[in-house]
């Protein structure tokens, strides 16, 4: 079969390796979509020794099951399926609450990071990784996996703040943060700010749920703090989906006293907090939050979002030969909305 791997830092390839065979407790997917993810990115300009090599990548994954190990019951061949990325250990207390995206054993481990994952013919994960999608398009069920569960992951921490007549600021509408627009629309009556660098991606925004644009430009700040009023008050909820020096101070000088900063990007910016000191300005009471992906009940409800028609992920589709073609134009900043690939597609 064709996989689409990582074989070193900053180097890729398209290769011809074996179908991998479902062990005990695993199934066989056949892949039907794959999305591009801005992590993968990490992966690649990662030193040597950091990720397993080579690595098939692809973390968001849906497809139809193909094949089922030994062990495995409850599984229909050719049933539609989404792929929970995250493998935790299953055992530390979080991973025994569910809540496997913060396992204490094994840090950010799974499909397409420690083992194979999906932008290939098939793909091999355990049984329990499965969750059916029925009638929903695996074009759209794949995104789901992280770009519209880490969202939703991070919207369900801040929940308790986004009350009917908050206000939630979302920085960089893009693959995930496009998904944010929609699941606060969908879930919350707060008032939605999209701030982002592009035109387009405002645009976008004002489509799918969004009250208020703001370009991300020097006056940044000033612009949203005219629609939130003055310190103390502010934001009650931003959201960062960039996470560079600028957007995590932009975050800062607009969040209000006994705000939410939920920091999702991994833009590699650092965000100063000094207790007691003002001119941080961060005010009291702020509670700062860096969510990882989600759990799988989460992942069910996001489905379950989609399959009603509330949530959609706006998608740029790529075969699996032009998987690189689609990361370059992720790194470039040139896509709206989140690259999927479509193994299946030949």
């Amino acid at each position: 079969m064709r996989a689409f791997r990582l074989i070193g830092p900053n180097r890729t390839d398209l290769a011809t390796v074996p179908t991998p065979e479902p062990g005990p407790g695993e199934v066989l997917v056949k892949v039907g979509a794959a999305g591009a993810c801005h992590s993968d990115l990490h992966m690649m300009d990662a030193p040597a020794g950091v990720f397993p090599v080579p690595l098939t990548l692809g973390h968001e994954n849906a497809g139809w099951i193909e094949a089922v190990g030994p062990g495995v019951s409850g599984c229909r061949t050719g049933e539609a399926v989404a792929i929970y990325g995250i493998m935790g250990c299953g055992r530390c207390s979080a991973c025994l609450q569910g809540h496997e995206n913060a396992c204490r054993v094994i840090p950010a481990g799974g499909i397409g990071i420690s083992r194979d994952g999906g932008m290939a013919d098939y793909v091999s994960v355990p049984a329990s990784r499965l969750i059916a999608i029925s009638d929903l398009d695996v074009v759209q069920a794949a995104p789901l996996t992280d770009a519209g569960l880490t969202p939703y992951h991070a919207i369900q921490i801040a929940r308790p703040a986004l009350l009917p007549g908050s206000t939630c600021v979302v920085i960089g509408v893009g693959g995930l943060g496009h998904m944010a627009v929609q699941i606060l629309a969908a879930t919350t009556a707060a008032r939605i700010i999209a701030v982002d660098v592009r035109q387009k991606a405002l645009d976008l925004a004002g489509q799918i749920g969004a009250h208020g644009a703001v370009a991300a430009d020097d006056e940044a700040a000033e612009n949203i703090r005219e629609m939130v009023g003055p310190p103390p008050g502010g934001a009650d909820v931003v959201l960062d989906f960039v996470g560079v020096a600028s957007t995590l101070a932009l975050a800062a000088s607009v969040v209000s006293t006994g705000g939410w900063l939920v920091l999702v990007g991994l833009g590699g910016g650092n965000l100063s907090m000094t207790p007691g000191v003002s001119s941080t300005g961060i005010p009291f009471e702020t509670r700062a939050v860096i969510p990882f992906w989600g759990t799988r009940a989460e992942l069910a409800e996001v489905i379950a979002l989609a399959r009603s028609g509330r949530i959609s992920a706006h998608v740029e589709r790529f075969p699996l030969a032009g998987a690189q073609t689609a990361y370059d134009k992720l790194r470039a900043g040139q896509l709206s909305g989140r690259a999927v690939v479509l193994p299946a597609a030949a």
